[in-house]
């Protein structure tokens, strides 16, 4: 593999994408010649910092390769954690290459744009002579089990109730919505308040509320979130925001609240199945959805976002529909990814079915013994053992829980056996630190309504 003048030999390739050049391998073999000291921050909401101190070559001839590797490290602490303001240090013509990238108009737009927006802040990028200290709040979250408690999951196609008492789910429902397709947030609100209204007649009082929802949440306040996409922005302002914490509120009056990111209750509900703490959680389905739960059992607000960080290098990666960006997770851990390597397997795809019917049929190959389908889910095997100790770099997490519809069935096997054979025979120095699985039954009986009952203390 070379990109930039940057060179590294792979043992193993996916076979229907054999050009696939995993970041970190780019990234091992860049840092080994770079001398110059570059220092890059983050900040986000709090006053909350990522800091990294890292090396560029910082030669003409290498001019290409370092802004290439800082810029995607920037990308990937913005996904990861989440920031409205850029600290560069070190390197004049990296501060005005990022700088550029991040302005209107420029190359990141997108990224400008999202973050300006989740963080109620314009995007800024200035030059520190000094970085500010990193810093982060992780809360303690999470695991609460005493009392009369309702957890609310809020999904595209339906959602989940439980009303759980004393760590007993005593009742649950599942309700067709659909708040996709619906402009007017009056009808998020009215299902919202219905279903804790119907948990609620099943119990004696509610003592806490915690919902689980994919989005963006800053203190319990709807940022960003795929459910309301069609809910124009003034009325976005006004009624979603802050819908989840007035829909308790209306309902029971002040009682503790949670709201938190769904990929992050995955997490936690896998850390309570497990026993254990240190969970990364990574759901394969329509996109690629990510939670963490650190070593000491908190949820770190970090956005996890793991669908918009860089996973390859390669130039002619296929790009995001929404971002514009190329080599990012989506393309490689979801429906996507299957429906991208499928014809290159010799698989003819239906164009007028739908993602998810696309999916369902290189399933039924798959679990008809397909040789070519077993190729597709063998290359998203070797996408994920590079991109796992891409994560181990970033996270240091003892578990990753796979979740979701691409991780079902003989694909979810396969996919998983791989990815742990490249591990041990690419990355020895990991293999034995990290812990990739499919989830247990028993991860299965909690459920993410029952998880998402535990998260606020009463």
């Amino acid at each position: 593999m070379e990109r930039f003048g940057i060179t590294a030999q792979l043992q193993h390739v996916p076979p229907l994408d054999p050009e696939f050049f995993p970041l970190l391998r780019f990234n091992q073999a860049f840092l080994e010649g770079a001398k110059k000291p570059v220092g890059i921050a983050v900040e986000r909401a709090g006053g909350q910092m990522a800091v990294c101190e890292t090396f560029i070559h910082g030669t003409p001839d290498m001019a290409d390769a370092d802004r290439y590797y800082i810029h995607r490290l920037v990308k990937t602490l913005l996904w990861m954690k989440g920031g409205f303001r850029i600290y560069v240090s070190g390197d004049e013509g990296i501060f005005q290459s990022l700088k550029a990238a991040y302005s209107p108009g420029g190359e990141r737009d997108f990224d400008r744009d999202f973050m300006a927006g989740v963080f109620e802040h314009p995007f800024e990028v200035l030059w520190a002579d000094t970085l500010p200290a990193a810093k982060d709040a992780p809360l303690p979250m999470g695991g609460h089990l005493k009392g009369c408690r309702i957890g609310f999951d809020a999904g595209g196609s339906d959602r989940k109730v439980s009303a759980v008492v004393d760590g007993e789910t005593v009742y649950s429902e599942e309700v067709v919505w659909f708040p996709k397709t619906n402009a007017d947030p009056d009808y998020h609100y009215d299902g919202i308040v219905a279903a804790l209204k119907s948990a609620a007649s099943h119990m004696p009082r509610v003592d806490a509320v915690g919902v689980s929802s994919a989005g963006v949440f800053i203190n319990n306040r709807t940022m960003r979130a795929s459910l309301f996409l069609q809910v124009p922005k003034d009325l976005y302002d006004a009624k979603v925001k802050d819908i989840y914490l007035r829909a308790v509120k209306d309902t029971f009056g002040d009682i503790p609240v949670a709201v938190i990111n769904d990929g992050d209750v995955s997490a936690l509900a896998g850390a309570m199945s497990l026993g254990e703490n240190s969970v990364l959680g990574i759901a394969m389905g329509t996109s690629e959805a990510a939670g963490y739960v650190d070593a000491q059992g908190r949820v770190t607000g970090w956005l996890n976002e793991l669908a918009f960080v860089p996973v390859d290098v390669q130039p002619d990666a296929m790009a995001d529909e929404w971002s514009g960006d190329i080599g990012c997770g989506v393309k490689y851990f979801s429906q996507d990814g299957v429906i991208k390597l499928a014809p290159r397997a010799g698989i003819q795809l239906d164009e007028s079915a739908s993602p998810a019917e696309k999916l369902k049929a290189v399933q039924a190959l798959m679990e008809q013994g397909s040789e070519a389908a077993a190729k597709v889910y063998e290359s998203i095997g070797v996408y994920l053992g590079h991109t796992l100790a891409f994560y181990y770099d970033l996270y240091a997490c003892r578990h990753v829980l796979l979740l979701g519809r691409v991780m079902s069935g003989k694909g979810g096997d396969l996919i998983l056996d791989t990815a742990k054979r490249v591990l041990a025979e690419e990355y020895p120095g990991i293999a034995d630190k990290l812990l990739p699985s499919l989830p247990d039954e028993r991860f299965r009986r909690v459920g993410q309504s029952m998880a998402a009952a535990s998260l606020a203390e009463a």
